[in-house]
C-alpha cells in the first residue's frame, strides 16, 4: 500500500468533516483497519463455512472444547517464541525445548520417586538454563539468532534421543496428574485455563511494565536502545531464558494431558507456532502481542479441524498443507506491517522536521 502525503491545508482552508474530522485530519483505510481484525474475520468465516457443511460435528460443543484443548500446547509454545521476538531475538529452539521438558519429566517420573511438582520445578529451571546458553552463543559469540537456535534445538534433540534411547515413554504419571490436563471446570477444560492465565500474565509484562516497554524498544532499533541507556544484551539473556521456562511449561502441560513422551512431538509445534505469531503480529497493536498469537492460532487450529471433518479420512495432509501455507501468509502479512510502520515514522519525521523548520521561519521574521 503506498502512502501519500499532502501539503498541510492553511488555517483558512474549509473545516474537516467526516472521518478526516474524527481522527485528526488523516484517515485509516478500510484495508488496514479490516487487516488488523483479519484473523477475527477468518475465525468467523471458517465458523459459517464449515458450520453450513458440517453443522452436525464442526458446532458441536464437544468438537470446539477438543479443539482447544488440543491446541494449549502448541498456543503456550507460540508464546514461548513471542517473547524473544518481541525483543528482535528469534527462538527456533522452542518447540525442542518443550520436548526436552516433555522427556524430563518423563525420566524422573519413572526412574526416581520425586514429587511430580519438584520435577516440573526441576524442569523450569533446566530449560531456563538452555534459554541462557541460547542467549550466550548469540550475546558472546554473536552468532545470529535464527542460527544459533537452530543449532541449539538440534543439540536438545540429541539429548531427548539420548534419555529416552529413541523410544516412546510411557507409564510415568498417576492418574492425579492427568486429571489436572483433561479435567474441566464450569465445562472450560483445564488446560484452557493455564493457557489463558499464561496469557494474561505475558500480557500485562509485555504491554503494561517497563519490562515490556524494553523489551519493544530493544526489538524495534537496538542501536537507539542502546545510546538510551537499556542493557539491550541482558535484555536478550532475560528474553530467552523466559522463553525456554515458557517452552517447559509447554512439555509440563503436555505431560499432564498426554503422558507419554516420542521424539516427533516438540517439533512437530514449531511450525503452527510460528504462523500464530507472525499472523499474530499484524492484529490489533501491529506488532507481536499476546492475544493476536492465540487469536490467529486458534483461527487456523479451527479451520484445519473444518478441512478434515468436511474431507474424512485420509486427510493428514491438510494438516502441514495448511500449516505451511499459513506461516508463507503470515511471514508476509508480518513483513507488509513492518514495511508500512517504518514508512508511517518516517512520513511523521518529515512531518514534524517540516513543521520545526516552518516554525523556525516564522520566528525568524520581523515587521518592517
Amino acid at each position: 500500500m503506498n502512502i501519500k502525503t499532502s501539503p498541510p491545508e492553511s488555517s483558512e482552508s474549509a473545516p474537516k468533516t467526516g472521518i478526516k474530522a474524527l481522527s485528526g485530519g488523516s484517515s485509516t483505510p478500510l484495508s488496514v483497519t479490516l487487516g488488523r481484525f483479519s484473523a477475527i474475520i477468518l475465525w468467523v468465516g471458517f465458523t459459517v463455512l464449515f458450520g453450513i457443511l458440517r453443522p452436525d460435528t464442526f458446532l458441536s460443543s464437544t468438537t470446539w472444547r477438543l479443539t482447544f484443548s488440543e491446541g494449549v500446547v502448541t498456543a503456550i509454545v507460540a508464546l514461548a517464541f513471542l517473547v524473544p521476538l518481541a525483543a528482535g531475538v528469534f527462538d527456533l529452539s522452542v518447540g525442542a525445548t518443550m520436548g526436552t521438558g516433555l522427556v524430563l519429566m518423563n525420566w524422573f517420573g519413572i526412574n526416581t520417586d520425586l514429587s511430580l511438582w519438584l520435577v516440573a520445578l526441576i524442569v523450569l529451571v533446566v530449560c531456563a538454563a538452555i534459554g541462557f546458553c541460547s542467549a550466550v552463543i548469540i550475546v558472546r559469540f554473536k552468532v545470529d539468532s535464527l542460527i544459533a537456535t537452530l543449532g541449539v534445538s538440534q543439540v536438545l534433540l540429541a539429548i531427548q534421543l539420548l534419555i529416552s534411547d529413541n523410544r516412546q515413554m510411557t507409564g510415568a504419571f498417576d492418574q492425579s496428574w492427568l486429571k489436572l490436563g483433561n479435567g474441566e471446570v464450569l465445562g472450560i477444560p483445564n488446560v484452557v485455563i493455564y493457557l489463558l492465565v499464561l496469557g494474561l500474565v505475558i500480557w500485562f509484562v509485555l504491554e503494561h511494565t517497563p519490562v515490556g516497554r524494553r523489551l519493544f524498544a530493544a526489538g524495534s532499533n537496538p542501536e537507539a536502545a542502546r545510546l538510551a541507556g537499556l542493557n539491550v544484551e541482558r535484555i536478550t539473556y532475560g528474553s530467552l531464558m523466559i522463553s525456554g521456562m515458557i517452552g517447559g511449561f509447554a512439555g509440563i502441560v503436555f505431560s499432564m494431558k498426554v503422558g507419554t513422551y516420542n521424539s516427533s512431538v516438540g517439533p512437530g509445534l514449531l511450525f503452527p507456532a510460528l504462523a500464530a505469531v507472525f499472523f499474530g503480529a499484524s492484529q490489533f497493536s501491529r506488532r507481536p502481542n499476546v492475544w493476536g498469537t492465540l487469536i490467529a492460532y486458534f483461527a487456523l487450529a479451527f479451520g484445519v479441524k473444518g478441512l478434515q471433518l468436511t474431507f474424512g479420512p485420509g486427510t493428514f495432509w491438510i494438516q502441514p498443507l495448511f500449516q505451511g501455507a499459513a506461516l508463507l501468509i503470515a511471514v508476509a502479512l508480518a513483513s507488509r506491517v513492518v514495511g508500512q510502520t517504518k514508512r508511517s515514522r518516517k512520513l511523521q519525521r518529515e512531518a514534524a522536521a517540516a513543521a520545526a523548520a516552518a516554525g523556525t521561519k516564522s520566528d525568524g521574521a520581523t515587521p518592517s
